[in-house]
């Protein structure tokens, strides 16, 4: 693997020549630049420091991807194995020869799908690791990948990753985030939300925001636009972007999370903040 690829430090999204002073993915007020400023790193140095990828079995066909120790964001990825291709959704600020033969043993990658521009981690190095593998990029979404490649694919709203494996743009966090939504081996849908839907620590339940680490609500007419439109979707089992997950009644939990979300965004409940 090659040692000389640029990556932020911060947010772990690869970054090609010339490198701008300042990651534009941190500078967006969904993300941030360090107090000490902005910090760049290579998969050369990374390597040097004992990063490795971690691969474990979710379930049977999805295996998740975290890169030890915590590196960029520290975002969760999935792989996807079907028998008509593997698709990795969420895409790892690192990796090595260790990792590329790992996933090499379950079947390789088919597609890459970056849920939005915090996650594009890797995704040209990835691609090429595995002989072109086509990246699917949001057509809202294009101007923030930092480093381009002739596999990247442009998808407006809806998109087929792979027979079988679903990618749809659902907004929100950006306007071009999506969802992927596959049949898992129990005949179950199951949704990879990464943080478009978000499960939270109360099962049975996900949140919506535009920015997670600074904190920053969604309007409640775009958090129902989320939800109506994966509302045809009998979602059963929904993966975040951290490792959390909704077991079981996702497509339950995602309308009745975007209703209250909406209420308590739009005033509904101010009775019960002790304002008078």
């Amino acid at each position: 693997m090659r040692a000389d690829l640029t990556l932020c430090a911060t947010c772990g999204v690869e970054a090609a020549d010339p490198l701008p002073s300042v990651c534009p993915i941190c500078e967006d007020e969904r993300q941030f630049v360090p107090g000490g400023g902005q910090a760049w790193t290579t998969t050369g140095e990374l390597a040097e420091s004992g990063r490795q990828v971690v691969l474990e079995e979710a379930e049977p066909g999805l295996h998740s991807l975290r890169v030890q120790p915590r590196t960029g964001i520290g975002q969760t990825c999935y792989l996807v194995t079907t028998a008509s291709g593997n698709v990795l959704f969420d895409v790892p600020p690192y990796l090595d020869d260790e990792a590329v033969a790992a996933v090499a043993g379950l079947g390789g990658i088919d597609a890459i799908v970056a849920s939005h521009p915090h996650m594009y981690g890797l995704q040209v190095a990835w691609s090429e690791a595995f002989a072109g593998a086509r990246i699917f990029v949001a057509r809202r979404d294009r101007a923030w990948v930092q480093r381009t490649s002739p596999h990247l694919t442009e998808f407006d709203d809806d998109a087929e990753a792979v027979p079988g494996v679903r990618v749809r743009r659902v907004g929100g966090h950006f306007p071009g985030s999506c969802v992927l939504a596959f049949e898992g081996r129990d005949g179950a849908l199951v949704l990879l939300g990464s943080d478009s839907i978000s499960p939270v620590a109360r099962d049975g339940w996900v949140t919506f925001m535009r920015s997670f680490p600074n904190y920053l609500p969604l309007s409640a007419r775009a958090v129902r636009g989320i939800a109506s439109r994966i509302a045809d979707l009998p979602v059963e089992r929904i993966y975040g972007s951290f490792g959390q997950r909704t077991r079981q009644g996702g497509a339950r939990a995602i309308a009745e999370s975007a209703e209250r979300y909406a209420e308590w965004v739009s005033g509904v409940h101010d009775d019960r903040v002790g304002h008078d």
